[in-house]
């Protein structure tokens, strides 16, 4: 049996540590997310959805960018775009920038730009990816469902090619 009842959450004292060392590990914790700019362009409506039209080409590009602030916590930003082309014709373009407020505790310094830009990303994407897909369907094509983005191997490749390069890595723009 444990010392709190079924349900109860731990808490200490503001400035306590937590019983059996709870607060000691890394962790993030998401304080808040949110769309920070979106944009959704339908420059060919309504013939750019007539029925039989050949299936659009989508282009993606996934951005991220991550920063820390004045009082310690962390926003992370998430930029998705998504561009259908038919016949060299725009069909739709939806830009989301969806940002992302964490406070990180416990993560050593040099491990903390891989939780950013990995991990980060990694929570948030699920909520964005609902917005694109809510957002292609209310301007009235089929749900856009983006396949799930290997953030890691994005954070893997920008490294080398940082290191190829001689340059920092700093932000980056991948294409999928």
């Amino acid at each position: 049996m444990t010392d709190t009842e079924a349900g109860a959450s731990l808490t200490a004292p503001e400035g306590q540590p937590l019983p059996n060392g709870a607060d000691t590990g890394p962790g993030i914790r998401i304080l808040a997310q949110f769309i920070r700019d979106l944009s959704f362009e339908n420059p060919r409506a309504p013939e750019s959805m007539r029925a039989g039209a050949p299936q659009p080409q989508i282009e993606l590009g996934v951005e991220m960018n991550a920063r820390g602030r004045e009082d310690g916590l962390f926003e992370v930003d998430l930029k998705l775009s998504a561009t259908a082309q038919r016949e060299n014709e725009a069909v739709f373009h939806i830009e989301l920038l969806y940002g992302g407020l964490f406070q990180i505790q416990g993560v050593p310094e040099a491990d903390l730009e891989p939780v950013l830009l990995i991990e980060c990303p990694r929570f948030m994407f699920p909520f964005a990816r609902r917005i694109i897909a809510d957002l292609s369907s209310e301007g009235g094509f089929p749900p856009l469902m983006l396949d799930p983005i290997d953030f890691a191997g994005i954070y893997a490749a920008r490294q080398a090619q940082a290191a190829a390069t001689g340059t920092p890595a700093g932000d980056f723009t991948i294409s999928i």
